[in-house]
C-alpha cells in the first residue's frame, strides 16, 4: 500500500474517532432533580404564605396539623406546626372549661393531656382570638378534643360563640352538657357549678386581672 493511501486512511480514522468521542458537554440536571427542587420550593411558599396569614391574623380559615407540645388549660393547647417550627396556641371552639384556681380546673387540664399531649393533631379552625391563639375544633384520630372534653363533665358547652358552630356541632355539644350534668360527671358533681365566663366576669368586676397564661404541660 502507499504512503499517500496509508496517511488518508488514517486521517479518515482519526476523524472517527472524534465524531464517535465529541468533547464533554456541560452536565445537565436531570429532569426528576428539577421537578424535586420545583416541588419543594413551592411547597415553602406555601408554607410562608400561610405563616404570613396566621402572623398577620387573617380571616382565612384553615385547617392546620401539628404535634402538640404543650397544654395550659382544659380547653387551650399548642401545636408545633412542621417544618417551618412554629409553635401555635389553640383556643379550643364551643367549649369553656374551667380556669385555673376554680373547682375542676386541674382535672379538666389533666383530661385535656391525656388525650392530647404528644400527639399529632388537625385544627379546623375559622379566627384568632385578641390574645393571638388561633380558635378551632382539634381531631386525634379522628376523635373531637372540644367535644370530649365536654362528654366527660370537664367544660361547658359555650354558647355565646355557638353561631360560629354547624347546627349539628352545636346540637351535639349542648347534648353533651346535658348528658354529663344528667350524670353528674366532671364539674357536675357540684350541686351548683359556676360557669367560667361568670368566674372571670366577677374577678374582672372586682378589679383582679384575667391572666391568659403561656400554654404549659
Amino acid at each position: 500500500m502507499s504512503n499517500a493511501v496509508i496517511t488518508q486512511s488514517m486521517a479518515i480514522s482519526d476523524s472517527a474517532v472524534r465524531v464517535s468521542n465529541p468533547p464533554s458537554a456541560t452536565p445537565q440536571v436531570s429532569r426528576p432533580v428539577e421537578q424535586v427542587v420545583a416541588r419543594g420550593f413551592m411547597k415553602t411558599l406555601a408554607w410562608l404564605l400561610m405563616l404570613t396569614m396566621l402572623l398577620a391574623g387573617s380571616v382565612f380559615a384553615g385547617e392546620l396539623k401539628g404535634k402538640v407540645i404543650r397544654v395550659a388549660d382544659g380547653d387551650t393547647l399548642t401545636i408545633l406546626i412542621e417544618p417551618i417550627k412554629l409553635d401555635m396556641p389553640v383556643r379550643l371552639s364551643g367549649i369553656d372549661a374551667p380556669e385555673k384556681g376554680m373547682p375542676f380546673g386541674q382535672v379538666s387540664k389533666t383530661s385535656l393531656s391525656d388525650l392530647a399531649f404528644g400527639k399529632l393533631a388537625t385544627v379546623i379552625w375559622g379566627k384568632k382570638d385578641k390574645y393571638g391563639r388561633i380558635v378551632g375544633k382539634v381531631l386525634i384520630d379522628g376523635q373531637d378534643v372540644n367535644l370530649e372534653q365536654v362528654n366527660r363533665g370537664l367544660a361547658w358547652h359555650f354558647k355565646e360563640y355557638q353561631d360560629e358552630q354547624s347546627v349539628e356541632e352545636r346540637e351535639a355539644y349542648a347534648k353533651a352538657e346535658i348528658a354529663a350534668s344528667a350524670r353528674h360527671l366532671g364539674l357536675w358533681q357540684d350541686k351548683d357549678p359556676v360557669p367560667p365566663w361568670a368566674w372571670r366576669k366577677a374577678k374582672r368586676a372586682s378589679g383582679q386581672d384575667v391572666v391568659v397564661e403561656e400554654s404549659v404541660k
